[in-house]
């Protein structure tokens, strides 16, 4: 495992949040001076994940300023998979030297990181798994860097599960299904509700999207009244949760958890409206890739090979024991 110890604080404005670029080093198509250029190409950056994502990858580009420019990318919804092909597409055409990404999903990126690939520009995988198969087929290799998801998962399970009686009804919100950090999400909260010996009553889609999980957690707590927790692939959709137990008049009754550690979601543990989540070190998890990228770039020859990351669980409790708290 490798852990890159870093504190990387800035702040990015979310107006604007498109298909297009914004850029370190003036936009796709500014001179770089001979430096490499890496394009980082994310999810939605109105998920707060993922501009936090982009908040450490500008201050690493800044603080590296002389060894290589940084393009930031994002669409504006999680599900605008065309929209992601075509900011690949975007930075095939600027010439890039790497391609970071954090792919919308496991495999329709696929044949167009295969393209990028034959022009000669280095990718790197971060955060959601690329399917292993679909990578056969298109004959290309992909290093990832990123946390165990389903361990992460688990943890956050383990520790709900210790609140939680043998039998008791739980409900599963899915990110993307086709997404592989969502299927390692729910498979790690599946262990550990099988360990219980909880039922799953419900196991449905919200698409990562807090609005959705709101209208997708009323319905399931209107058909099972019983429920007695609801487990979030990630605090997007926990958020939307809280509001559904909310109006349906289930605070405190219904326990909830997540998974990132966005900021949002931390008043919400301490208030014990969320019970736990897991911390990926979005911070940092971008700057794992790029650091990687750059190694690549530097050495053609060597052949990267998977990165694991770090993922904690957090609670009420460790965010009181936190440095600075």
């Amino acid at each position: 495992m490798i852990y890159i110890l870093a504190l990387l604080v800035c702040s990015l404005t979310l107006s604007g949040c498109s298909s297009k670029s914004t850029s370190t080093d003036g936009g796709a198509n500014a001179d770089s001076d001979g430096k490499p250029k890496v394009a980082l190409v994310m999810k939605s950056l109105a998920n707060e994940f993922f501009s936090t994502m982009a908040d450490g990858a500008r201050e690493h580009a800044e603080a590296h300023e002389v060894e290589y420019s940084l393009i930031v990318n994002g669409i504006k919804e999680e599900t605008d998979l065309s929209g992601q092909v075509a900011l690949v597409d975007e930075m095939i055409s600027a010439g890039v030297d790497a391609i970071v990404i954090a792919p919308a999903d496991s495999k329709a990126l696929a044949p167009a990181l295969r393209k990028a690939m034959k022009q000669g520009i280095v990718v790197v995988n971060i955060d959601n798994k690329l399917d292993p198969e679909v990578l056969k087929a298109e004959s290309i290799e992909i290093p990832f860097v990123g946390p165990d998801n389903r361990s992460g998962a688990k943890k956050v399970g383990d520790y709900l599960a210790g609140k939680l009686a043998k039998g008791d009804k739980v409900a599963i919100l899915e990110g993307i299904q086709t997404a592989e950090n969502s299927q390692q999400r729910v498979a790690g909260f599946e262990d550990a509700m099988a360990e219980l010996g909880a039922e799953v009553v419900s196991k449905q889609s919200a698409q990562w999207e807090m609005s959705n999980a709101n209208t997708i957690a009323s319905s399931i707590l209107s058909e099972h009244p019983d429920v007695k927790a609801i487990l979030a692939a990630n605090d997007s959709m926990a958020l939307g949760a809280i509001a559904a137990v909310k109006s349906a008049g289930k605070s405190g009754d219904v326990l909830i958890v997540g998974f990132d550690n966005i900021s949002a979601i931390q008043d919400a543990l301490k208030s014990g409206k969320v019970l736990a989540t897991a911390d990926q070190h979005a911070d940092q998890l971008a700057v794992f890739g790029i650091e990687l990228a750059l190694k690549q770039i530097a050495k053609p020859d060597w052949k990267a090979s998977d990165t694991e990351t770090p993922v904690d669980l957090v609670t009420a409790e460790t965010l009181e024991s936190a440095p600075g708290e």
